[in-house]
């Protein structure tokens, strides 16, 4: 009997085939799972290397939340803060993206932003409402580094800015600050990056950055000067107040330039050092060359002559006074002031050179310079302080050629150059007022006095006998005087015979000058008329030919 189709066989098992039935209620999970897989290692492909970042406070920062910025975009967050071991700091660990793993070199910087006033300006203004993050700079080396200190302030220069870095020495650091602003013909090309004191404790170093383009005119014959709130300077020249701009007024700055006599120099190197000035006024000085050391001795109080007072000769300035002493004479028990001043006889220009000429060849500088300072002492070289300014009352030294003044022999003994001095001219005058005063005082006043008060006595007699005797006699002769005045007027009034006579007379004196005048003019042509006598023929009335 044959089996039928599709029925099993008896005695054989019965064979089922199982069916893999999948619930639609899996497919979230699993889609789900798939997205959360690839989200992770899309994540764990994208890390970057993990930092840390020493910081001395944690001021700010909350992990996974604070992001660390690079030009405002995110390159990584922080994930931990932690206090360090020796509890002087804090430890932030710091998740860098894979595409700023180049941050984790050596060089690279970070710091926290935040809300700053500073000399550069205000900034981190934005973190107000965002909240404060960390700034990075990527460093220059390819070097790798997993552990930094930051940095307290942001760095004045980042990014790869460029241009070029100068260290500048200077004896105090002033008003400057890290961002104060460094000006060329006023404009700011750049600024104060840092500053430390010098090992030796003498002096400041003040790092620079001067932006591209502008570093090409650093040059090795630039000066820079600071220029720093007002300058004002009241000196035997006047007052003189000078600012380089508002914000260096306010917070302080450098300026930089290069002296008109100087020559096309070369451009200054990267980091190059340079003497920072005082003000603009010297830096800009002319070059001073060899200096020499004046002493002078004044017999004369000096008040209002001060430290740094011009030294000038014939009116060109050259030099400064360096100190102010007081000194005792034992054989005239007087007290002296002594000044000693530095000069530069190359701020003189020509005259410097063409002295060097006159100099005797066969003798050395020091000895040529002393017999040239010699004869002109000789000549009449004195040293003269003077008042530079009648409303300050400062006072300067003046070299200057006085002739007429006495004959000193020069001190050509070693050391500083002694110039003979001589009085100001308000000592002088003062001298020439007490003269007159003693010669006032050695005039016999008292006997003076009483000879006028004895001839004021005289005078007062005179007066009552003129008075009293002849004023009355001229009184009495003016009267006789008028009445005879008045009887000459009624003699010679217009009708009166005496008045025709008068006439007469006049006209008879006129006619007889005419015939005096005529008579001369005929002895003046014919003087032998005198001998031989009137010519026949002559009109006694007409006695010219």
């Amino acid at each position: 009997m044959q089996e039928s189709q599709g029925q099993p066989v008896p005695g054989q098992p019965e064979v089922r085939s199982r069916r893999w039935n999948i619930s639609l209620v899996w497919i979230v999970p699993i889609l789900a799972l798939l997205v959360g897989a690839s989200l992770v290692v899309r994540n764990w492909m994208q890390e970057g290397p993990v930092i840390s970042i020493s910081f001395r406070t944690g001021d700010g920062l909350v992990a996974q939340k604070t992001p660390v910025k690079y030009r405002s975009v995110v390159i990584g967050g922080v994930t931990s803060v932690e206090l360090a071991d020796d509890r002087n700091s804090v430890v932030v660990k710091v998740q860098l993206n894979k595409d700023a793993q180049s941050f984790a070199s050596e060089g690279a910087r970070f710091w926290v932003v935040r809300p700053r006033i500073g000399a550069g300006g205000v900034s981190g203004i934005d973190t107000l409402l965002s909240g404060s993050f960390i700034g990075a700079d990527a460093g220059q080396s390819g070097g790798p580094q997993n552990r930094f200190t930051g940095l307290e302030t942001p760095p004045p220069i980042t990014y790869g800015e460029k241009g070029k870095r100068f260290v500048l020495t200077a004896r105090d650091l002033g008003s400057l600050d890290i961002g104060s602003s460094i000006y060329y013909r006023k404009i700011p090309v750049g600024q104060v990056v840092s500053y430390a004191l010098r090992e030796d404790g003498r002096g400041v170093d003040v790092d620079i950055f001067v932006n591209a383009p502008y570093d090409a005119f650093v040059t090795h014959d630039s000066r820079f000067w600071n220029a720093s709130g007002i300058d004002v300077k009241v000196g035997a020249d006047g007052v003189k107040i000078n600012t380089e701009s508002l914000s260096a007024l306010l917070v302080g700055g450098l300026a930089f330039g290069t002296p008109a006599f100087a020559e096309q120099a070369e451009l200054a190197a990267d980091q190059q050092r340079f003497r920072l000035f005082a003000d603009r006024e010297a830096a800009l000085a002319p070059p001073s060359g060899r200096s020499r050391h004046l002493r002078l001795r004044f017999e004369q109080a000096l008040r209002g002559l001060s430290v740094g007072a011009p030294v000038e000769f014939m009116g060109v300035p050259f030099g400064k006074v360096t100190a102010i002493q007081l000194d005792y004479d034992e054989q005239k028990q007087t007290f002296p002031v002594m000044v000693d001043a530095v000069v530069f006889p190359q701020r003189l220009g020509p005259v410097q050179a063409k002295m060097l000429k006159a100099r005797d060849p066969d003798s050395d500088d020091e000895t040529a310079t002393r017999q040239l300072i010699g004869s002109f002492v000789e000549h009449g070289l004195r040293a003269q302080a003077r008042s530079g300014n009648l409303i300050t009352g400062q006072m300067y030294i003046a070299l200057d050629f006085y002739p007429d003044a006495a004959k000193v022999a020069f001190d050509s003994s070693p050391g500083p150059l002694r110039i003979p001095t001589i009085p100001g001219s308000l000592e002088r005058v003062q001298e020439q007022l007490q003269g007159l005063v003693d010669r006032l005082r050695e005039l016999p006043l008292e006997r003076i006095a009483s000879g006028l008060d004895n001839n004021l006595s005289e005078l007062q007699r005179s007066l009552k006998q003129f008075n009293s005797q002849t004023l009355p006699g001229v009184t009495r002769t003016l009267d006789d005087i008028r009445k005879t005045v008045n009887t000459a007027n009624s003699a010679i009034s217009e009708n009166s015979p005496q008045r025709e006579r008068l006439g007469e007379t006049l006209d008879e004196l006129d006619r007889m000058s005419r015939s005096v005048r005529d008579l001369t003019d005929y002895l003046g042509r014919h003087p032998e008329s005198l001998i031989r006598g009137k010519p026949k023929g002559v009109d006694a009335d007409n006695l010219q030919p």
